[in-house]
């Protein structure tokens, strides 16, 4: 008995440990222990054992007031993860953010959600909308999303989509891109096309822009070039 509760003690401990990650990476700055534990629904003792526990392995960091956010270690485990697509989208993403002025991401389906793997901000635009790596939203809303799920049959699809949607993912389909506004990010249009490759999971590449007039077709043009210049580095 003693342990069989020792491993339920450890997995509660690991679940929350992953969760405060998860918490942070969504966060748009960091967050004091109070914020996690209430995030968390425990005690704030609790809390801080977590957070100095993840703090010496280097994934979380502190700030001189004491606030939580992601550590410099956790760039490196980030980095390992599709590192070849990463490798490869980069110079892509770097060439679509500086040559429209907009940040320019990837990203991929994991169970239920679109978790941004990497992103290029403009370098010399007067705003940009940060897109963090690691950020994550339901597949239920945004760009990206739609356009991963256009790709995949209906039966592949993780979650119940609602009819609004599903018409949307028909549109984006027949049309190859995706749009989105004022779904993840309020004020905040998004324009993606698939990223279809044989050897990694769903995907697809994306720039994010303040509501502003544009021409989401010729941007899905263009990062349509970019989705076929990574296909064909990876080998399809």
């Amino acid at each position: 008995m003693g342990g069989s509760n020792g491993q339920v003690s450890a997995s509660q401990t690991l679940s929350r440990g992953i969760r405060i990650l998860e918490i942070l990476a969504d966060a748009r700055g960091p967050l004091s222990i109070d914020d996690l534990a209430a995030r968390l629904g425990v005690h704030r003792s609790i809390a801080y054992r977590l957070v100095r526990t993840l703090e010496d392995h280097g994934v979380v960091a502190r700030d001189a007031s004491g606030r939580v956010q992601l550590g410099a270690r956790m760039a490196a485990l980030a980095a390992g993860v599709a590192h070849d697509l990463q490798a490869e989208a980069l110079p892509e993403l770097t060439a679509v953010a500086n040559e429209l002025g907009m940040t320019c991401f990837l990203a991929v389906l994991d169970r239920d959600e679109c978790i941004t793997l990497a992103s290029v901000e403009p370098r010399h635009a007067v705003a940009s909308v940060a897109q963090r790596p690691g950020a994550r939203h339901s597949i239920l809303v945004g760009a990206p999303s739609k356009a991963i799920l256009s790709t995949l049959p209906e039966s592949e699809w993780p979650v119940e989509v609602p009819p609004g949607l599903r018409a949307e993912i028909a549109q984006a389909a027949e049309r190859g891109y995706a749009t989105s506004h004022d779904e993840v990010i309020p004020t905040v249009q998004a324009v993606s096309v698939p990223l279809r490759l044989r050897s990694h999971r769903p995907a697809a590449i994306a720039v994010v822009h303040v509501a502003g007039p544009t021409d989401p077709a010729s941007i899905a043009q263009r990062l349509s070039r970019s989705a076929a210049a990574i296909r064909e580095a990876l080998g399809g």
